[in-house]
């Protein structure tokens, strides 16, 4: 009989903000926390946020290095308990401002996109998990730790969310590089605004199912990087929605 692969019960967060913000949040248990001596600048924000039953451990850079796998630790390395993610789909009454990100393989764009999203006031984001970046050390420090603040539901297909939208009574706009402009268009709550792979775009099987967009730009061979075409929909969206 195969032996099943023991469960993941907790993760490696590094960097001042991710640390910071995953203490903020305390939307999960912090079980070690790693620095150097002497400590950080910045130690003293995360010092006082701290819970009395955590040790604090001093080890040497290198150390904190080979615990992270990067040199871009900023001095602090913490295990916590895994993100919490969303286990009911969202609500449109309660969720009007809906983000899905589909298939974006990068782990630095996904932590951005992230960032973009608690940033703009987006209520929700969906994360499509066929061909997506994961939720990891790396996506947290490019979230600069915001993504512990952001309500996270995990579709297992585009298709299985855009259907769950329609049936939720979202309106999907989904961006591309042939829809209409972007700035223009007049969003109606509630929505989802979708984002795509970095190198193919959004998933070919939904985007029949709402209105795609697109960032006006200086020429049509060119695009913006997914994280930046992300963020600049979203303030304009959210811009758009709360004059609504």
């Amino acid at each position: 009989m195969n032996k099943k692969t023991p469960q993941k019960i907790q993760e490696i967060i590094f960097g001042i903000h991710p640390v910071i913000e995953l203490l903020t949040a305390k939307k999960r248990q912090l079980h070690a926390i790693y620095t150097t001596k002497p400590v950080p600048k910045s130690w003293s924000m995360i010092e006082r946020l701290l819970p009395k039953n955590v040790q604090v451990n001093y080890v040497p850079r290198d150390a904190l290095a080979r615990m992270a796998q990067t040199v871009d630790h900023q001095g602090v390395v913490a295990y916590a308990g895994l993100l919490p993610i969303r286990k009911k789909f969202f609500d449109a009454t309660k969720h009007p401002f809906l983000l899905m990100i589909d298939g974006v393989q990068d782990t630095r764009n996904l932590g951005a996109i992230l960032r973009s999203a608690y940033c703009a006031g987006v209520d929700g984001v969906i994360l499509v998990k066929k061909n997506s970046a994961p939720l990891n050390a790396s996506t947290y420090k490019a979230a600069a730790g915001l993504s512990e603040h952001v309500d996270i539901y995990e579709a297992p297909s585009a298709i299985f969310a855009a259907q769950e939208l329609k049936k939720a009574g979202y309106g999907l706009y989904l961006a591309t590089l042939g829809g209409e402009n972007a700035v223009a268009m007049p969003y109606q709550k509630p929505l989802c605004i979708v984002i795509g792979n970095e190198a193919t775009g959004i998933s070919s099987e939904i985007l029949s199912l709402g209105q795609q967009v697109m960032l006006p730009q200086r020429r049509k061979d060119i695009s913006y990087n997914a994280s930046v075409a992300a963020g600049i929909l979203l303030f304009l969206i959210g811009s758009h929605i709360k004059k609504i």
